[in-house]
């Protein structure tokens, strides 16, 4: 079977490779808490791959978007909390904001 996330063979009986594994705990553990600078490098020290890593990151987590969605999502809420506006950002609204254009750019490497 391929992994749900990286897409490489994870196993007979299982849809998420022992990596994609690894970096789903780290996510879990500290989704809410961290943005996306502290993500990437908790995500580096674990020594995986940079291609395994930005296919992690751009895979669907629950069908709600991808886990960069996800995690600009609680990024955004949080800021907005700061400010006084009481709302709650979802993975889907950035995915739409990111897909009208305005933010188009954003996840993507920057031009060497």
């Amino acid at each position: 079977m391929k992994c749900r996330h990286c897409r490489e063979r994870a196993g007979w009986f299982t849809r998420v490779c022992a990596d994609c594994q690894r970096l789903l705990a780290i996510y879990d553990l500290h989704k809410g808490q961290l943005g996306l600078p502290q993500f990437l490098d908790l995500f580096i020290e674990t020594g995986l791959p940079r291609r395994k890593i930005e296919a992690f990151l751009d895979s669907a987590l629950h069908g709600e978007g991808s886990v960069k969605d996800h995690i600009l999502a609680d990024m955004s809420t949080q800021l907005l909390g700061a400010m006084g506006v009481n709302t709650r950002q979802s993975a889907e609204d950035v995915k739409r904001l990111r897909e009208k254009g305005i933010w188009r750019g954003m996840g993507e490497r920057p031009k060497e």
